[in-house]
């Protein structure tokens, strides 16, 4: 697949070079879940570096960041995101969006978070450069204060016509398949409806796809519908679909680095997404 190369001086990051695909995916999850951001806890000096990063990424595809500042029980969230309007006839959106924020350092232990959700964000960032130009509208979205959806609920607020949420949510390990026979898999939760797009999407990926939670009915309708960002939207009559590679023994730990994650599995999922969204 082509990838779009816009080459903008970004206040010195990355200097001038366009990535392939899969380096581009791995040197955002490498930033993010750096050390120097110290997990990227809302609040803290390593989120707002976060969405320093995210913004001047933003503006080395091409695209204008915003920042959209709310009250949250850590202090003040930050929401990064960038309007992208090519079709001036509608006045609606996709959104594609991914919480950037993770949990810190929490006593002696740093949480570096680079699958959950450095990974997410690494994809949203990608699908902002390949899509910027395709004459549809999209809003690409880097969400702060993931615990208790603070910023999606926030994000959701703004008045935009939002026709279909794009949640990308821990998307980079191949530690814990559906079936050991096939590393290679993606949940689509959401997105049965869209069976026969996804089929399309993934002539080139060929990933095992998945439209529930590990076949639980519970854990599908409690990560769809209660504890991911695209839940507010839910609430608000809007479809979505929650791309994920679920929980795995390093979620939540400090043994979540980038060390630990899959890139070419994470490069397939990302064209595979890209593909489907272009068939909306």
């Amino acid at each position: 697949m082509k990838r779009i190369c816009k080459i903008i001086a970004c206040l010195g990051l990355l200097g001038a070079v366009c990535l392939p695909l899969r380096a581009s995916l791995k040197e955002d999850v490498e930033h993010l879940s750096d050390p120097l951001l110290e997990g990227r806890r809302p609040g803290t000096r390593g989120s707002v570096e976060a969405s320093v990063y995210i913004m001047r990424r933003f503006q080395q595809i091409g695209l204008q960041p915003k920042l959209q500042f709310f009250l949250a029980p850590a202090g003040i969230g930050r929401n990064v995101y960038s309007v992208c309007r090519q079709n001036p006839k509608s006045d609606k959106y996709v959104l594609i969006c991914a919480h950037y924020d993770g949990l810190g350092v929490i006593g002696d232990n740093l949480y570096p978070c680079a699958d959950s959700n450095a990974s997410g964000v690494a994809v949203m960032l990608y699908l902002s450069e390949s899509l910027s130009d395709n004459g549809c509208n999209y809003i690409f979205a880097a969400l702060d204060v993931h615990d208790g959806l603070a910023g999606a609920e926030n994000l959701a607020g703004l008045p935009y016509k939002i026709s279909m949420v794009v949640n990308i949510d821990t998307i980079g390990s191949t530690l814990a398949p559906p079936n050991k026979y096939r590393p290679d898999f993606l949940i689509a939760l959401g997105g049965k409806e869209y069976e026969k797009q996804f089929d399309k999407a993934n002539e080139g990926p060929k990933l095992r796809l998945y439209y529930d939670y590990y076949r639980s009915k519970g854990f599908t309708d409690y990560f769809y519908t209660r504890i991911s960002d695209q839940a507010p939207f839910l609430q608000r009559k809007i479809k979505a679909v929650m791309f994920t590679s679920g929980i795995t023994m390093n979620t939540n730990k400090p043994s979540d680095t980038a060390q630990t994650l899959d890139y070419e599995v994470l490069e397939r999922r990302a064209i595979l997404i890209h593909n489907w969204i272009l068939s909306l």
